[in-house]
């Protein structure tokens, strides 16, 4: 979506949310628990907040950008025997959209059970002929939440998941949708800066439940047995990995919750890249707790965005955060897209979840979750790498910003949870 003017889809969605009956939020937290990052109870209190194990034996490979995001799920698809469950909530024409389709057309043509679920949102510009090869392979497709006028407010909560399981072994998630705005390398303007992760081993079966989680709500169908789940075989690595899902419509805050008490863990440092940055009271008192308690916190926000009244929300609220010593940035070459945080450089998260109210109470959404060191390193010399590509921004800068800023940011307050 361009910056210079609204496509049919920004204003139909709009629309709905304007529209819908209420707005949901997180369940306020008005304390947290004591408990630091490599505390004995830091791994059981994630867990139980998070609805999922922390489990090990598994093997991650973190994907930067279109350049190596596309070419694995491609190759992952192709190597399918069994299964594919692939769950997408973007999607447009593009050489990238010919491959993926062309890939899943394929499996689905040699009898490979090939479940394909796109957003009602999200994909609205997707090719028709896209569709339609899918469907004469025998792929089995399926639209989550079809924009309905008789269904405004239910139609508010959208499948942000994105969600590649191949055989039930192999995972792809991250916050990447199909289109050339996400080729290239993520240094380019108009080809967007984003990171996918590639998962083997028992996790898998974790972001294989995230799937058909959402295909029952969908299609009323079950899927499991060994195509989808199946035994789990050796160790693939030494990385422990914890799926984590917010649902919404099942009543989950999930994400929300390990992600704030993630935040209100940390000993020695923050480090935070997400497009839509927009903290509520009880994130914004973690990350102030932490900084009095000596930690570094930085931040990387897109110096352009696809959702201009988003970034307008998000630049209000960073006054005290940059007061209190947060640096934040904003990436100059591309949109930043890529939605991750690392945490004294051994809790890590990427997925498809924004900060902000929409992501946490209102969309479908899933993170993967890793306790590595190794990991942990490889994600700060990311950031590093993606902060040489930024301007930082002063809290002297931020109090001079200009009137026609400060109007568009009232304008935009009240709409600010549906953002």
């Amino acid at each position: 979506m361009g910056m210079r003017s609204f496509t049919i889809r920004a204003v139909l969605w709009l629309l709905v949310a304007t529209l819908s009956v209420a707005c949901t939020n997180v369940n306020a937290h008005q304390t947290l628990p004591d408990v630091e990052l490599g505390e004995p109870s830091f791994y059981p209190t994630l867990e139980a907040y998070g609805g999922a194990p922390i489990v090990g034996g598994n093997d991650l490979r973190i994907l930067l950008n279109g350049d190596e995001i596309f070419p694995a799920i491609v190759d992952a698809v192709r190597s399918a025997k069994k299964s594919i469950t692939y769950a997408q909530y973007f999607f447009e024409d593009g050489p990238v959209a010919d491959d993926v389709v062309a890939a899943l057309a394929e499996r689905c043509r040699a009898g490979v059970r090939t479940h394909v679920l796109l957003d009602g949102v999200g994909t609205t510009s997707m090719p028709g002929r896209h569709l339609d090869e899918l469907k004469a392979a025998a792929c089995d497709v399926r639209t989550f939440r079809a924009l309905r006028p008789w269904a405004l407010r239910r139609a508010n909560n959208r499948n942000h998941r994105r969600v590649l399981v191949v055989d039930g072994r192999v995972g792809i998630t991250g916050g990447s949708g199909v289109s050339r705005k996400w080729m290239g390398n993520g240094r380019i303007q108009d080809h967007w800066r984003d990171t996918d992760v590639r998962i083997e081993g028992p996790a898998v079966a974790w972001l294989q439940a995230a799937f058909v989680d959402n295909w029952l709500e969908t299609t009323k169908e079950a899927l499991g047995g060994e195509a989808y789940f199946p035994r789990p075989t050796e160790s693939k690595g030494s990385v422990r990995t914890q799926v984590v899902r917010s649902s919404p419509s099942g009543g989950s805050f999930a994400l929300y919750s390990t992600i704030l008490i993630a935040l209100n863990s940390a000993r020695r440092s923050i480090r935070i890249t997400n497009p839509y940055f927009l903290l509520d009271d009880a994130m914004t008192e973690a990350i102030l707790n932490r900084l009095q308690r000596g930690v570094s916190v930085e931040v990387l926000v897109p110096g352009t965005i696809d959702h201009k009244f988003v970034r307008q929300a998000s630049r209000a609220t960073w006054g005290p955060l940059l007061k209190a010593g947060v640096k934040m940035y904003e990436y100059r070459p591309a949109l930043l897209h890529a939605k991750t945080i690392v945490i004294d450089g051994v809790w890590a998260t990427v997925g498809s979840t924004n900060l902000d109210n929409r992501s946490f109470a209102m969309n479908e959404e899933v993170n993967v979750i890793v306790y590595d060191r190794g990991v942990g390193a490889r994600f700060e010399e990311i950031f590093a790498a993606d902060r040489g590509h930024a301007r930082p921004i002063t809290y002297e800068e931020w109090q001079h910003r200009g009137l026609t800023a400060r109007l568009f940011e009232l304008f935009v307050a009240p709409g600010r949870d549906l953002l």
